[in-house]
């Protein structure tokens, strides 16, 4: 036997039957506190900010690279077992 039952609620009336809190209060903040932040740092968002602050990374990432590399080709240039 299969018995279907459809019900027609609104999502509060649903959270309400089955006991569950109502975070709409608390959605409400935290959109509010996230458009607050992001208003406060819109300019860090500008094309000139971004390609200074990805460019820097590119650079010293690059650096970085390069020495491990260097490193590894030193490392290997080196005959085994003698430890230096």
């Amino acid at each position: 036997m299969k018995v279907t039952v459809n019900v027609e609620c609104t999502p509060e009336e649903a959270r309400s039957f089955l006991g569950l809190p109502d975070v709409q209060p608390l959605n409400d903040y935290m959109m509010n506190a996230m458009q607050e932040r992001l208003a406060q740092n819109i300019h860090s968002m500008q094309p000139e900010e971004m390609l200074k602050n990805w460019s820097s990374l590119g650079v010293t990432a690059q650096d970085q690279f390069f020495k491990l590399m260097q490193s590894a080709a030193q490392a290997s240039l080196k005959p085994f077992g003698t430890g230096k």
